[in-house]
C-alpha cells in the first residue's frame, strides 16, 4: 500500500475538499482518502497521475508542477539518462526533458527535484534575485500582464509584481526578463532590493515552477543576495542643461555593468545600478567631458554641495557685475548718442582697445563657455555653452575683424558689436548665479530630515554612561535619552515615560506619549523625561535613514510628463544651431543692406535666445521640491510617476478596520443562549488566542478584564473571510461570521433579532457555535478616528468620491459608513475580493486610489491607479506602496493629493513656460516681426531672456516650498 501526501491548491473551503474526497474514492485501489484544503492524504495502491488528474479534472490543482533550467546535457544520451531517472521515481507523475529545461509533475519539491538531476550528473543554475524598478503600469491589468509575461519566461521561478517594481528569482539574465516587460511597452530597470526578503509568502511563483498554482516555499528560500549589484551616487560637474543630461546617461550606460542611470540636472546628481566599477563610471563620464567623483554619505554630500553652491553664486555673481560693469557703460554709450561706428583711425584704436578689454572678458569671465564647447564638439554633440560660445564668439570676431580691416565692409556695415558679447555674459552669469541660489533651497526638507540625525547617543554601561558617536553604537546597545535630547537610533522604551516630539517624522502636531514596550525613532525629540531604551535599528536600517533614502531616490526619479521634455531636449541644440544658419542665410540674401549686420545680429540672437537649461530644469525641480515638502508632511512618494498617477485620482476608496476606525476593537455586547456569558467568553477566548486578527486581541482582552482562566485549544484552523475554528475542552468550536455558521448548517434563528441591533449601533457581530448548536454572539464595535469625519468631509469638499470597502456586513457598514459621512459603501468583500471590486469602479471610468494598510490590501493596492498605505512607516508599507502615510490619519490622503496636484500644476507650469518660450523667443530672435517694426530683437535683450527663462522655472518650483493644504477643508 502507498500513501501519497498530496498539497492542493485553489482550495478555498471544505465543500471543495468534500468534492475532491468524493472523486477520488471511486478511483480504483483507493481504501481511504483524507482532504482539507491544503493537502489530501491518499491511501492504496493506486499510480499518482490518475489521482492528480482527477483532481485537476475539478478544476483544482494537485501537486508540484517545476519548469527547471538545466546544465551539461550535450546530446540525446543524456537527455535519455535523465528521463530513465525521473521515470524511475514513482513520484513523478509526468515529465519531459530537453538538453536545456526540465518540466516534471508529481510530489517531488524543487529541492528534491534538484537533487535528482544533480544525482543523475546534470545540474540546475540556481535562482538570483532580480529586482526591477517599473513605470507605465497604471493598474492592475497593467500588472497582470507583467505577471504573465514573466510567466512565460523559461528561467523565472517567482515573481512579485506591483506598479511601481517587481522582485523575481531567476537563473537566467537580466536582460532577458527586461526584455519581456519593455516588449509590453512598459519600462524596466534594475533597483536596490526590499526591505523584505523574497520568500514564498510574499511573491508569487511562476505557474510553471509551482504545485499546481499554489503558493509552495520550494524556490526563492535560499536565493543568494546578488553580491555584484549596487546603487551609489555619483557626485557631477560641468553639466549646463538638458543635453548635458542625455549625454551623460548615454556615457554611463556604454560602460559594461550599467543596468540603470538617472542623472538629475537641479542635483547635479547620477544615480548608477549594476555592477560597472566605480573608476570605469567616472573615466567614461570624464572622457564624455563633465566631471565625476563617488558620493559620500548623505549627510556629507549635502554639506559639501551647499558649500560648492555658496561657491559657485559667488563666483557667478561676482562675474556677472565685472562684466555688466564693463557692458553697461559700452551699451549706454550707444543708447545716448554715442558712436558705434568705424569711422576714422581715432575710432579703429578706440574701439581696438574695447575689443582687448572684451577679448579679456571672453577669456576670464566667459572661458568655461568656450572650454565646455570645445569638449563638446570633441565629443559631437552641442550644448547650451555651444549656444553661448557661438553667440558671443561671433559677435566679438565680426567686430575684431572690422576693427582690424573695415575696408572690407561696406560703410554702413561698419557697426561693432563689442558691448553684446559683455552684456550676454554678464546678464548669463548673472541668470546662473541666481540659479544656484535658488536651487540651493530646493533640497531643504531632505536636509532637515538630515539634521534630525544626532551625531552622538548617550552609552549606559556597567561603569556608568557616557558619550560616544553615533557609529559606535551596536545593536542591543542599552542608551539613555535625556530630556530635550534627539533619539539617535531606533528602539523600544525599557524604563521610564515621556512624550515625544514626531512631528518632522511624521506631521503630526501633538506630541506623543510613550511607555515602556513603545518604539522610538531616530530624529524625533524627547520633551520632558528620561528614557532607557535599547537598541534596534542603528545607522542605515533606521525609518528616518529609509526615508531619507526614498526621498532622495524620489527626487531622483522622472515622471512621465519629463519624456516629451527629454525627447526635445535631444534635439534642441542642433536644431537651434540649423535655424541659426537658416536665418543667416535668409538674412544675407534676402534682408536689407547692410546685409550682413542683420544677418550677424539675427543669427547671434537666435543663438543667445535659445534656452535648453530651462527645459532640463522644468520637472526636475518641481519633482524634488514636491517630493521634500510631502516628506515634512508625513507623505512618503515611492516616485515621480506615482505622483503625477495621484494628481489626476477622482475616487478614494478607503478599507475600514484600521483606516477609518482606531483599528483596536473593543467587546461591546455578549449575548450567550444555553450557556452563561463567562463560559462564552472564555470558549471564544481561548479558541482566539491561536490567532492574528485584530478581533481576536479584543476578545482575549476582554475574558482579561473578566479574569476568566483560558483552556488549551488544539487543531487550531483560520478561515480567511469566514472566522475560526478548533477543538477547546473536547468540544468543537467555531467563531465568525454568518457564512461561517451557513457553511456548517448552524441554525442561527435565535439570533436574528440581537445580530440586527449589534448591526445598527456599528458593531460587527460574532457567531459562536459550540458543538453543531449556536452557543452565542459577541458585539465587537471599532470605534472610528478622531478625525475621520472631518477628514471624510474635507476629502468630499475636494471633489472626491469617497468609497467604503469592507468585509463587515451591510447592516453594520452603513452604521459605520453615516457616521463617518460615506454615502458609498461595498460590504460583505472577502480579501481576496477587494481588488475585484476596486476594477469594478475603475471599468465605469474612475481613477481610484485605495486606501489601505499595505499589506493585507495588498491586492487591491496593486489593483488601483495609486496604492496609498497608512500605518506607521513599516518595511512592508514602505517597499510595497506608492504614496506611504507616515502619520496615521486619513488627512494625510487629503495632504498627499492635494499637493501631488499642485506638483503636477507646478510641472507643467514649468514646461509650458519653457516650451512657449522658446516657441516665440526663436521665431522673434530670428525677425519674424520685422516686417511690422523694422528692427531685429538685441542680443543683449535675447541674453537676458535666456537668463530670466531658467531663473523664472527654478523660482516657480520653489513656490511649493510654500505649499500648504487647504486648511478651512481641514478643519
Amino acid at each position: 500500500m502507498t500513501e501519497y501526501i498530496l498539497p492542493l491548491s485553489k482550495v478555498r473551503c471544505m465543500n471543495c475538499a468534500g468534492k475532491i474526497q468524493t472523486s477520488l474514492r471511486t478511483l480504483p485501489g483507493i481504501d481511504s482518502v483524507t482532504v482539507d484544503t491544503q493537502q489530501a492524504i491518499i491511501h492504496g495502491d493506486s499510480a499518482l497521475a490518475p489521482i492528480i488528474d482527477t483532481i485537476t479534472e475539478l478544476g483544482y490543482g494537485a501537486g508540484y508542477h517545476h519548469s527547471l533550467p538545466l546544465q551539461g546535457l550535450s546530446c540525446g544520451k543524456c537527455v535519455a539518462k535523465l528521463e530513465q531517472a525521473f521515470a524511475e521515481n514513482p513520484n513523478i507523475s509526468r515529465f519531459t526533458v530537453t538538453k536545456t529545461q526540465a518540466d516534471i509533475d508529481g510530489l517531488l519539491t524543487r529541492d528534491e527535484a534538484v537533487a535528482l538531476i544533480e544525482h543523475t550528473g546534470y545540474q540546475v543554475p540556481a535562482p538570483k534575485p532580480l529586482h526591477l524598478a517599473l513605470s507605465g503600469l497604471s493598474c492592475g491589468k497593467c500588472v497582470a500582464k507583467v505577471e504573465q509575461a514573466l510567466a512565460g519566461v523559461t528561467e523565472v521561478s517567482a515573481y512579485e509584481v506591483s506598479k511601481t517594481r517587481a522582485d523575481i528569482a531567476t537563473s537566467g539574465e537580466a536582460e532577458a526578463v527586461i526584455s519581456a516587460i519593455e516588449q509590453l511597452g512598459y519600462q524596466a530597470t534594475p533597483t536596490s532590493p526590499p526591505a523584505i526578503e523574497i520568500t514564498a509568502e510574499t511573491t508569487q511563483q511562476a505557474p510553471e515552477t509551482t504545485p499546481a498554482d499554489a503558493v509552495v516555499a520550494d524556490t526563492a528560500d535560499d536565493v543568494p543576495a546578488s553580491p555584484g549589484k549596487q546603487s551609489l551616487q555619483l557626485m557631477l560637474s560641468g553639466m549646463t542643461c538638458a543635453s548635458c543630461v542625455a549625454s551623460v546617461e548615454k556615457a554611463i550606460r556604454s560602460v559594461p555593468g550599467v543596468t540603470r542611470a538617472s542623472v538629475n540636472l537641479a542635483e547635479r546628481t547620477a544615480l548608477v545600478s549594476g555592477e560597472a566599477p566605480v573608476d570605469r563610471l567616472i573615466e567614461a563620464i570624464t572622457d564624455a567631458g563633465y566631471g565625476a567623483e563617488l558620493s559620500e554619505d548623505e549627510h556629507s554630500r549635502r554639506e559639501r554641495q551647499q558649500t560648492e553652491n555658496a561657491q559657485l553664486y559667488r563666483r557667478h555673481l561676482r562675474n556677472s557685475l565685472i562684466a555688466l560693469g564693463a557692458g553697461l557703460p559700452m551699451m549706454g554709450w550707444g543708447i545716448f548718442g554715442g558712436s558705434m561706428m568705424i569711422t576714422s583711425t581715432a575710432s579703429q584704436l578706440g574701439w581696438g582697445a574695447v575689443g582687448i578689454v572684451t577679448f579679456v572678458m571672453l577669456y576670464t569671465i566667459g572661458r568655461h563657455f568656450f572650454v565646455n564647447a570645445w569638449k563638446a564638439f570633441r565629443h559631437h554633440r552641442a550644448t547650451m555653452d555651444t549656444l553661448v560660445a557661438l553667440g558671443t564668439g561671433a559677435a566679438w570676431l565680426y567686430s575684431t575683424v572690422l576693427v582690424l580691416l573695415p575696408e572690407l565692409f561696406p560703410e554702413q556695415a561698419r557697426h561693432v558689436y563689442f558691448e553684446a558679447s559683455v552684456m550676454i555674459l554678464g546678464l548669463i552669469t548673472l541668470g546662473h548665479a541666481l540659479e544656484a541660489r535658488a536651487r540651493s533651497r530646493t533640497s531643504k526638507a531632505l536636509e532637515q530630515l538630515i539634521d534630525l540625525q544626532p551625531q552622538t547617543a548617550i552609552l549606559v554601561t556597567p561603569d556608568g554612561e557616557k558619550e560616544v558617536a553615533l557609529a559606535e553604537i551596536h545593536t542591543g546597545a542599552l542608551l539613555r535619552l535625556r530630556p530635550g535630547a534627539k533619539v539617535p537610533v531606533d528602539g523600544t522604551i525599557e524604563e521610564g515615560q515621556s512624550y515625544l516630539d514626531e512631528s518632522m517624522l511624521t506631521g503630526e502636531p501633538l506630541p506623543a506619549n510613550k511607555q515602556p514596550g513603545d518604539k522610538l525613532h531616530a530624529g524625533t525629540i524627547n520633551q520632558n523625561g528620561s528614557l532607557l531604551f535599547r537598541a534596534e535599528q542603528i545607522g542605515s536600517d533606521t525609518m528616518l535613514a529609509r526615508i531619507i533614502n526614498l526621498v532622495s531616490e524620489a527626487q531622483n526619479s522622472k515622471p512621465a510628463l519629463a519624456r516629451l521634455a527629454d525627447t526635445v531636449s535631444a534635439i534642441f541644440v542642433p536644431s537651434v544651431m540649423i535655424i541659426a544658419i537658416v536665418t543667416a542665410m535668409i538674412w544675407y540674401y534676402v534682408g536689407p543692406a547692410p546685409s550682413s549686420i542683420y544677418m550677424l545680429v539675427a543669427a547671434t540672437t537666435v543663438l543667445i535666445i535659445a534656452c535648453p537649461c530651462a527645459l532640463g530644469l522644468a520637472t526636475p525641480m518641481s519633482v524634488m521640491v514636491g517630493v521634500g515638502r510631502a516628506a515634512e508632511y508625513g507623505v512618503l512618494i515611492r516616485n515621480a510617476e506615482a505622483m503625477q498617477l495621484a494628481a489626476n485620482i477622482d475616487t478614494v476608496v478607503v478599507d475600514k478596520t484600521g483606516t477609518l476606525t482606531e483599528g483596536k476593537p473593543q467587546v461591546t455586547t455578549i449575548h450567550a443562549y444555553d450557556t452563561d456569558e463567562s463560559q462564552l467568553l472564555q470558549l471564544a477566548a481561548s479558541l482566539e488566542r491561536g490567532s492574528e486578527h485584530p478581533l481576536a486581541d479584543a476578545i482575549c482582552q476582554a475574558a482579561s478584564e473578566r479574569s476568566l482562566a483560558l483552556s488549551v485549544q488544539s487543531d487550531f484552523e483560520a478561515l480567511p473571510g469566514y472566522g475560526v475554528a478548533g477543538n477547546v475542552e473536547g468540544q468543537r468550536v467555531l467563531l465568525g461570521n454568518q457564512k461561517l455558521m451557513t457553511q456548517h448548517q448552524i441554525d442561527i434563528a435565535a439570533a436574528v433579532k440581537d445580530v440586527q441591533t449589534i448591526a445598527e449601533q456599528g458593531a460587527t457581530p460574532i457567531y459562536i457555535a459550540i458543538g453543531d448548536q449556536l452557543g452565542g454572539l459577541l458585539g465587537v464595535s471599532d470605534p472610528l478616528r478622531s478625525d475621520s469625519v472631518a477628514a471624510i468631509e474635507r476629502l468630499h469638499q475636494m471633489g472626491l468620491n469617497v468609497v467604503m470597502l469592507t468585509g463587515d456586513t451591510e447592516i453594520t457598514a452603513n452604521a459605520i459608513a453615516r457616521q463617518a459621512g460615506i454615502d458609498t459603501v461595498i460590504a460583505s468583500v472577502l480579501p481576496d475580493g477587494k481588488a475585484a471590486k476596486v476594477a469594478e469602479l475603475q471599468q465605469q471610468g474612475k481613477r481610484v486610489a485605495m486606501v489601505g494598510d499595505g499589506i493585507n490590501d495588498a491586492p487591491a493596492l496593486a489593483q488601483a491607479e495609486v496604492g496609498i498605505a497608512m500605518g506607521s512607516g513599516s518595511d512592508v508599507a514602505i517597499e510595497s506602496a506608492q504614496l506611504t502615510l507616515i502619520r496615521h490619519s486619513l488627512h494625510g490622503v487629503a495632504d498627499a493629493l492635494q499637493l501631488c496636484g499642485a506638483t503636477l500644476k507646478n510641472m507643467k507650469q514649468n514646461l509650458f513656460g519653457a516650451f512657449i518660450y522658446n516657441s516665440l523667443g526663436i521665431p522673434v530672435a530670428a525677425g519674424i516681426l520685422y516686417p511690422l517694426t523694422g528692427t531685429l530683437l538685441s542680443p543683449v535683450i535675447a541674453g537676458a531672456a535666456m537668463a530670466l527663462s531658467s531663473i523664472t522655472v527654478v523660482s516657480n518650483a520653489n513656490r511649493l516650498r510654500l505649499f500648504k493644504p487647504d486648511r478651512n477643508l481641514h478643519q
